[in-house]
């Protein structure tokens, strides 16, 4: 017997009926509700991890506000704002087949299991064709931008779904791909406004991404204890006291990278005021390991950024201070 399905998170009995086959997900009731599954699904909170496009033109401003290149500032701002939403598309499409594949053991993980597709709330087979769909249009616009940038978009997807079906399930390996694409985001950046960028910044970025995913990695540990294996096989390999080390050598290998690109980088101002942004970024580490090993926040680094104000403000002000910096010296 099929009966519809409601707009409210299904509860414990609604997930079993749904796992025996005594209730069958029927169809949304309305297109606005499947669109609202669908964009669910593709996890907008997440979209800002696809902030790292901006850095390219950020730490080009000395370049690009130059009189001469004035005229083009606002269209070097839309492609890597155009560029932002492709990530956007491609990232969202991931999420839907990865959460596809994993929606059995979603529904054993007390937060994962209200996800639209874990939930019964959007079909397998919709989010499959939406996700199709969303890395169609990825590739055709990345490749309008720039054909580098079509590249770049495309290894982004193939290291998605390369995380989804086999790194993720491999200890270590599953974090280092998560960094790599944070890294491939920043690269598209640059392409997408046809700058150089420097690689010392690649190494901070891939740095940074690391720290997240470990404290991430250290979060769902935490979390799930002794059914992490349940969830995930590679979760059971993650020890407290192994995340706890990498953690600890990732947060100084981050700041040290950080503190050396800022007077080393060939694109930055020789008198080194570069390094008075070093406070920003070190503060927003420190920041962000306490919310996570005291608060418990790490498993959302997205949500960490989006509601933690201290946290918000420093990434605003380092943002601003390295413009003010650049802009002087151009």
């Amino acid at each position: 017997m099929s009966q519809a399905v409601s707009s409210k998170p299904m509860t414990e009995e609604s997930l079993a009926a749904v796992r025996d086959g005594s209730v069958s997900i029927a169809r949304p009731v309305s297109l606005l509700r499947h669109l609202r599954y669908v964009l669910k699904a593709m996890r907008p909170r997440q979209w800002s991890k696809n902030g790292i496009v901006f850095i390219a033109l950020i730490f080009s401003v000395n370049q690009s506000w130059q009189p001469e290149h004035l005229d083009s500032w606002d269209n070097l701002l839309l492609r890597a704002f155009i560029t932002a939403l492709v990530f956007c598309m491609a990232s969202g499409a991931e999420y839907l087949i990865n959460d596809t594949r994993d929606r059995e053991i979603d529904r054993l993980h007390p937060r994962k299991r209200l996800r639209p597709i874990a939930a019964g709330l959007l079909s397998p087979g919709a989010a499959v064709a939406w996700a199709v769909a969303l890395t169609a249009v990825s590739f055709a616009v990345a490749f309008a931008i720039d054909w580098r940038t079509g590249l770049v978009v495309v290894a982004y997807v193939g290291s998605s779904l390369a995380y989804s079906y086999v790194l993720k399930y491999q200890v270590i390996l599953d974090v280092m791909a998560i960094a790599a694409g944070f890294v491939l985001r920043a690269m598209a950046g640059a392409y997408a406004i046809d700058v150089p960028i420097s690689p010392w910044l690649y190494v901070v970025t891939a740095l940074g991404a690391l720290f997240l995913a470990i404290t991430k990695r250290r979060a769902e540990v935490t979390l799930l204890q002794e059914e992490a294996s349940n969830h995930r096989a590679t979760l059971g390999l993650y020890t407290p006291a192994l995340v706890d080390q990498m953690t600890s050598m990732v947060t100084a290998s981050t700041v040290i990278a950080y503190a050396l690109y800022t007077f080393t980088a060939e694109n930055l101002p020789p008198n080194h005021t570069m390094m008075l942004t070093i406070p920003f970024v070190a503060y927003g580490i420190f920041r962000y390991l306490y919310l996570s090993l005291t608060k418990n926040e790490g498993g959302s680094p997205e949500e960490v950024l989006l509601k933690d104000v201290p946290l918000l403000v420093t990434v605003v002000a380092w943002v601003a201070t390295s413009m003010a910096v650049l802009v002087a010296y151009r």
